[in-house]
């Protein structure tokens, strides 16, 4: 019945649960509740991205049975759909910002980065296990687990500064979504530029991924329909 503000309400709800109880087990920084859904929301575009993509070609069997559309276009159009939604929600993190006194700088215009190289990723890994998904049903499941460990690799609701300067730094510094989360908090936050590494690591990791994904789902995709 709510439709339309959900997209808006679940991300606020998120948000409050999330530093009630983080903010309470690691001390609330300034604007922490900022700092969550931040995080909160393009974890949530990540996963919800991904999964999407990732059923595309087998949720569609029906389809590919019937009428000739280029194959890619599923899993483009799951992630698509997923980063529409992810804008919408973005209206939540303006009004929360507002409220915190939290106010856009210049380097706002830059957080287009982040979410753009957020969106190659999704639409690379996307197109990746899309293919995988039609041979090995069972990915479906492991990936839950899979991004359920990116989460808690991520810094979503908590500061890094601890992890960044332990042996386990490399869990953050070489995931790729940690890094675009960090882009996107500098430039929303903190009213700073984009960082190089956080800016050029995660978008190669990106067209690594969607140039393998590709060729990947070029080879395959004449097999689709022997298996959905």
């Amino acid at each position: 019945m709510l439709g339309f503000l959900w997209t808006l309400i679940e991300p606020l709800l998120t948000m409050i649960v999330l530093t009630i109880i983080f903010g309470t087990l690691f001390g609330r920084g300034k604007n922490f509740s900022v700092y969550i859904l931040c995080g909160r929301l393009m974890f949530s575009y990540f996963s919800n991205g991904t999964k999407l993509a990732l059923k595309s070609i087998r949720r569609n069997g029906r389809m590919l049975r019937k009428v000739y559309v280029p194959k890619y276009m599923y899993p483009l159009s799951s992630a698509l759909s997923a980063f529409v939604t992810f804008a919408i929600s973005l209206v939540v993190l303006v009004g929360v910002s507002l409220v915190q006194h939290i106010w856009p700088t210049i380097h706002v215009l830059e957080a287009i980065v982040p979410l753009l190289t957020l969106f190659l990723l999704v639409f690379s890994l996307g197109i990746f296990l899309s293919v995988l998904d039609v041979f090995f049903r069972d990915l479906e499941y492991i990936w839950n687990v899979v991004t359920m460990l990116i989460m808690y690799a991520s810094a979503i609701f908590y500061y890094p500064e601890k992890v960044l300067v332990s042996e386990y730094a490399f869990l953050l510094k070489y995931n790729p979504l940690y890094a675009v989360i960090n882009n996107f908090r500098r430039t929303i936050m903190y009213g700073q530029s984009l960082e190089f590494f956080s800016t050029w690591y995660p978008l190669a990791v990106a067209v690594v991924f969607g140039v393998i994904g590709m060729i990947f789902f070029y080879k395959k995709q004449d097999e689709f329909i022997l298996y959905v």
